[in-house]
């Protein structure tokens, strides 16, 4: 199926693997691009050297095109746009929005530029900038999220920009990229699903969670780094949500001092990111404080299985969600469901089902 993704990244299908923090490893992203799709590898847990040795275990693996995930705001921003291209990625996606410094020096370099955007005019800016396309995530999809359903907010980017638009939250099969294609969308990207698959790294216990919840298991909470968070519910998140701000403050603290370690950061790094980000997302600094929980706490579950100790991200869609196919599958089964229905629906005298 050829789009106006699939034509500006050299992908076969319009499908493209989201950039989950501890989960989106080199694995994933190669299994992803052998079957066809986008996979983007997620660094912002990584350090540089990290990072290089990253992209170049995922070229091992494939020859297909794949993306690198960064956060715009970090301190570091430049020096891993640099490793990107000094690399040959092909695709530079960001949560946050880049700058327009960043923008163009990945586009000098060929790179194709990809940020995510949770709203209208976050679409606007960076199309403004010079992306070449964007990723919309609506209220469903998991990790940070947005009040708005993509089922709304989707066709409002499709009409406010001239790029191609992804779309993302809430889509995990062949119905929903025909129905995303009906908005205008470029293609779908998901990120529960490929975590749900035999490639993902994540330990087969936290997958079993995952497969054993329902839609109504998934919730929505603010008190992991006081930014809405969709996660599955746990014992943990009840206790989160329960602990008083001095309690939650002190653990956020413990965490960052961990997360340091593990990075490889200086604390005057963190805080110039934890700068950035207050800046950026107008939070206080007890928010950016608990915004260092993140990464520790997803990496207790997603690495270390510790879902008593650990938070797991999750889409709306991990209520539906029953089996652990791999990349190969997953990607050849969404397509062969896509084609079959438009192709009902376009042959002479074909109703619509149902």
């Amino acid at each position: 199926m050829e789009t106006a993704l699939t034509r500006l990244v050299g992908v076969r299908h319009p499908v493209v693997q989201t950039a989950m923090g501890w989960v989106a490893g080199p694995r994933l992203v190669s299994a992803t691009a052998n079957a066809g799709a986008l996979g983007i590898l997620a660094s912002a847990t990584m350090t540089l050297d990290q990072l290089r040795e990253a992209i170049r275990e995922v070229a091992s693996r494939t020859t297909a095109p794949f993306g690198v995930n960064l956060r715009a705001d970090a301190g570091d921003a430049a020096d891993r746009v640099q490793i990107m291209i000094d690399e040959g990625v092909r695709v530079a996606s960001f949560a946050l929005a880049p700058s327009p410094e960043l923008i163009g020096a990945l586009k000098e370099s060929g790179t194709v530029v990809i940020p995510s955007v949770g709203a209208r005019r976050h679409a606007e800016k960076v199309a403004a900038w010079g992306a070449d396309a964007v990723i919309v995530q609506g209220g469903e999809g998991g990790g940070h999220t947005g009040e708005v359903a993509t089922t709304v907010l989707l066709p409002q980017v499709v009409d406010a920009v001239d790029i191609p638009v992804v779309a993302a939250g809430g889509f995990f099969d062949g119905r929903g990229l025909v129905a995303a294609l009906a908005y205008g969308a470029a293609g779908v990207a998901m990120g529960t699903r490929f975590l749900l698959t035999s490639d993902s790294a994540v330990p087969h216990a936290v997958k079993a969670r995952y497969l054993a919840a329902t839609v109504r298991d998934v919730t929505v909470t603010t008190a992991i780094d006081g930014l809405p968070h969709r996660m599955l519910r746990t014992e943990l998140v009840d206790a989160l949500e329960r602990s008083g701000r001095t309690t939650t403050l002190f653990r956020a603290i413990r965490r960052a001092a961990g997360f340091r370690k593990l990075s490889g950061r200086t604390w005057r790094g963190m805080i110039q990111d934890g700068l950035a980000m207050k800046h950026g997302k107008d939070l206080t600094w007890s928010q950016v404080l608990l915004a260092a929980n993140t990464p520790m706490l997803l990496k207790a579950s997603m690495v270390d299985g510790r879902t008593d100790v650990g938070v797991m991200a999750s889409g709306q869609v991990a209520g539906v969600i029953e089996d652990l196919p791999s990349c190969a599958e997953l990607v050849e089964r969404v397509m062969a469901q896509a084609d079959g229905i438009i192709g009902a629906l376009t042959e002479p005298g074909a109703s619509l089902p149902g």
